[in-house]
C-alpha cells in the first residue's frame, strides 16, 4: 500500500498488450484495474460474484510502453447503501498515467437485484476510504 487507505498491486505487462512499436493499448486499462478490483474485493472477503460493476470511466494522463514497470493503486471514495466508488491510479514508472473511477454494487446474481452490502465490509472499506484525491 502506498499511502493510509491505498491498495497497490504490481502488474505484469504482456507483449499481447502493445502495439508494434511498444505502445499499450488503452483498453488494456479497464483490465489492469479490474485485476486490481478483484484484488481488492478479495481482501475484503468478498467473492466477485457478490458485486457488479456498475460504472467505469478512465481519464488517460500518459502513454505507457511495453518496458515500464505498472502498479495500481486504488481507495475507497465513497460508500452507500450498496455500492461504493473506487478510485484507481494506474502508475507506469511511479508517473499517474490514467485516473479511473469504478462504481461497484453489491449484487445477487439469482434475484439479479442490488442488495446493501455487509457490514463487515462497509467497515472495511472505511478502513480504506480517503477523502478527496490524496
Amino acid at each position: 500500500m502506498s499511502g493510509p487507505g491505498r491498495h497497490r498491486i504490481d502488474i505484469q505487462v504482456r507483449f499481447a498488450d502493445s502495439d508494434a512499436i511498444g505502445h499499450i493499448n488503452n483498453a488494456c486499462f479497464a483490465t489492469y484495474t479490474e485485476l486490481a478490483r478483484l484484488n481488492f474485493l478479495r481482501e475484503i472477503g468478498h467473492r466477485p460474484d457478490s458485486m457488479i460493476l456498475a460504472h467505469l470511466s478512465i481519464d488517460f494522463r500518459r502513454q505507457v510502453q511495453l518496458e515500464d514497470r505498472v502498479h495500481v493503486e486504488s481507495w475507497v471514495d465513497s460508500i452507500g447503501t450498496s455500492s461504493f466508488s473506487l478510485r484507481q491510479d494506474v502508475y507506469a514508472n511511479e508517473a499517474v498515467a490514467a485516473e479511473v473511477r469504478a462504481v461497484m454494487v453489491g449484487f445477487n446474481y439469482q434475484t439479479q437485484r442490488a442488495e446493501p452490502l455487509p457490514p463487515d465490509a462497509r467497515e472495511w472499506l472505511e478502513t480504506h476510504r480517503v477523502e478527496g484525491r490524496p
